[in-house]
């Protein structure tokens, strides 16, 4: 089954500034001992075996060790409502790992689903501003981090990370996650496009 995606994503997790998991490639442990994090993905443009994915948010609400490493993760999958059913399961597929691509280097850390749902998702990259509400379970809002005199965000490079080897930092405006349980307010996030293909 051929796929391909490509558009944006950001995160925001409980960690302080810059998330020692991220910019770590996953060697050093989290800021608690607990990470809990969001990560959206907006699929500007998509396919999977010729199903059209363009223009939707899928959503990974995660609990894991502060050494991710460890597995044992706790996740759960939102889904853009107004994805079809066809939509909605071929995203779950490549999102889960199941048709390969970087998500398939996460698989074996989850331990348990917490559940996969569709809900209405608003994505918004405003420049350095990036938000994401979820029903009435996630609302967030970072602001990519830059130096006063510089003409770029900060960022870090050759990480190992799903979504892409270099990575905008930025820092919570507002965070309130509260969705299968996992109950928390983000500070550190990152942000970065995303091109996959399987």
């Amino acid at each position: 089954m051929a796929w391909q995606l490509a558009g944006t994503y950001f995160e925001n997790c409980n960690c302080d500034v810059a998330c020692p998991c991220t910019v770590t490639s996953l060697q050093l442990p989290a800021t608690n001992e607990r990470c809990n994090a969001v990560l959206a993905f907006h699929v500007e443009s998509g396919e999977v075996d010729g199903v059209a994915l363009d223009d939707l948010t899928l959503v990974l609400v995660g609990d894991t060790p502060g050494q991710m490493t460890d597995g044992g993760w706790r996740v759960a999958l939102y889904i853009d409502e107004r994805a079809s059913a066809e939509q909605a399961e071929k995203l779950g597929a490549v999102f889960s790992g199941q048709l390969g691509g970087p998500m398939e280097l996460l698989a074996p850390l989850i331990g348990e689903t917490l559940g996969v749902e569709q809900a209405p998702i608003t994505y918004v990259d405003d420049a350095r501003l990036h938000r994401l509400t979820v029903g009435d379970a996630i609302e967030i809002e970072i602001e990519d981090l830059q130096a006063e005199h510089l003409d770029e965000p900060t960022r870090i490079v050759n990480v190992e990370h799903p979504s892409n080897t270099t990575l905008t930092l930025s820092q919570a405006r507002r965070s309130r996650v509260d969705a299968f349980g996992i109950r928390f307010e983000g500070k550190a996030g990152s942000s970065a496009p995303f091109s996959w293909a399987g």
